[in-house]
């Protein structure tokens, strides 16, 4: 059986990987520090949790473990700033200690996952995985030292970094402060989608298809490099006519701008490896709208990160 070790398995894109995987087979181990709870319940026996800091990470905690992925972050935006030093020693000197044991530990493949924000604001209608970075805040930054850091390893073991753009659908430990899903939700509940400018174009991608892009790399571990992973590429006024268009009730509300990031994901090279994309934006609120009415739908403070992480953070 295989095994992959996960690190922020607990979150809104790790909860549904680590069941993805261990349904498909693998045998998944999780360190979490836990600030979003365990919502995989007990049922599967081949997920294994350990509640822990990744700064107290050590040799043993890999022992057995030849694929590591690298979701633990303080990630978006807004959380990043909440404070800039724990964000800094998480996003960056934790995952120079981690590659530090990784390479102790011989393992064989390690996939990063950074965020296509690291481009900030680009008009380049392809924004390739060439294009310059030019992060803005310190989440893109941290995240772009991130990769610099994991490239320095590829002597070492397998690396593979993904720049994400925006995701997109339901997860058993919901974030409802993404583009589509935040809009949607406000869409179901207030009728109302509020859009800030409405220009900016955003990448989105479904989180089955960053299911499918995980275990598309764990078989194939020749394959390393840097990826985007980003299909759809629209404007937020586009997500929202969108979101209007398939629930039919709702009304547009546009304020003020306030985040001028912009920027295409050009996702071609993933695409010539063999990768095959299956699901769209529709599809993400469809699913969301499907959730919410079967009152299923995880709406609780720790979906709205920023609000949640701010006491902990502060600390």
């Amino acid at each position: 059986m295989d095994k992959v070790l996960i690190t922020g398995g607990l979150g809104y894109l790790g909860t549904e990987l680590s069941k993805f995987l261990a349904n498909r087979g693998y045998k998944v181990k999780i360190i979490d520090i836990g600030y979003f709870n365990n919502k995989l319940g007990t049922n599967n026996k081949n997920i294994k949790v350990i509640k822990k800091d990744l700064n107290n990470i050590n040799v043993n905690d890999l022992k057995g473990f030849k694929k590591i992925i690298h979701l633990a972050a303080i990630s978006n935006d807004p959380a990043a700033l909440l404070n800039s030093k724990i964000t800094w020693e998480t996003n960056v000197l934790s995952t120079l200690k981690l590659l530090e044991i990784c390479k102790i530990s011989k393992i064989q493949q390690f996939i990063f996952v950074s965020s296509g924000s690291v481009y900030g604001v680009s008009k380049k209608k392809k924004v390739d995985e060439n294009t310059e970075l030019l992060p803005l805040s310190d989440y893109n930054k941290t995240k772009m030292v991130g990769e610099k850091i994991v490239n320095n390893y590829k002597d070492f073991f397998n690396t593979v970094i993904l720049r994400p753009g925006t995701i997109c659908g339901v997860s058993d430990s919901m974030r409802l402060d993404l583009t589509v899903n935040a809009m949607t939700y406000s869409a179901l509940t207030k009728k109302i989608i509020t859009v800030n400018g409405g220009n900016q174009i955003r990448p989105q991608v479904h989180i089955k298809d960053m299911l499918n892009i995980f275990l598309f790399f764990l078989k194939r571990k020749k394959i390393q490099g840097v990826f985007n992973i980003g299909f759809e590429n629209y404007s937020i006024l586009k997500v929202a006519k969108m979101i209007k268009k398939k629930l039919k009730f709702s009304t547009i509300n546009i304020k003020k701008e306030f985040d001028i990031r912009s920027y295409r994901l050009y996702s071609k090279k993933i695409l010539k490896k063999g990768f095959k994309h299956n699901f769209k934006v529709e599809d993400a609120i469809s699913d969301i709208a499907e959730v919410y009415y079967d009152r299923k739908l995880n709406n609780s403070k720790q979906c709205y990160r920023t609000s949640y992480l701010s006491k902990k953070l502060q600390k």
